[in-house]
């Protein structure tokens, strides 16, 4: 299962960082940045990330990142864990880390947040090893539409007792239900 997930990784990482929410250009991207809109936070971090009207500088990304994140974005929280996952550009690597920033992102609704987070889980990645964890991750955020979460959720049932089947169909649709609160 890691090398199947390890192949999806770059493509992943591309696919899932997204676009912007149609910020004008830099200079007014970094302007209502700078005056606390986390919409334009995030964009300016992508900005950064990507070298799209900057200077390509992850350090800068991760700051406008993190002040959005902390303002609840839920793209600036799953880019976030993105870059502590990977361990590179700007940040350490650190699991644990990537699992805060993921569950952020994740229980408010984020596809891509619950399909890392049931990556995380089925690789013992930062949490411990948790099949029934990946299987209900994996299933909210397929029930979104998330492609890979649909193949993922199919390879790890397979490896379940018809019990932990049971229980993470369960668990999953009291996520769903309760907007992504109760999923533990």
């Amino acid at each position: 299962m890691k090398l199947l997930i390890s192949a999806f990784l770059i493509l992943l990482l591309i696919g899932f960082a997204g676009g912007s929410y149609g910020q004008p250009d830099f200079e007014e991207t970094k302007r209502l940045a700078e005056q606390g809109d986390a919409d334009a936070q995030y964009n300016l971090g992508l900005m950064y990330y990507r070298g799209d009207g900057a200077t390509q500088n992850y350090a800068e990304a991760v700051r406008w990142y993190r002040l959005a994140a902390e303002q609840g974005g839920a793209g600036a929280q799953f880019s976030l864990g993105l870059m502590y996952f990977s361990g590179s550009e700007g940040v350490p690597k650190d699991d644990v880390e990537a699992v805060k920033w993921y569950r952020l992102a994740a229980e408010q609704g984020d596809a891509g947040g619950q399909y890392f987070l049931g990556l995380m889980y089925d690789n013992g990645y930062g949490v411990p090893l948790d099949n029934v964890r990946a299987y209900i991750w994996w299933s909210v955020s397929a029930s979104q539409g998330n492609e890979y979460s649909k193949v993922f959720r199919e390879v790890v049932s397979e490896a379940l007792t018809p019990d932990q089947l049971a229980r993470g169909q369960d668990i999953a649709l009291r996520c769903f239900e309760s907007g992504y609160q109760d999923c533990e």
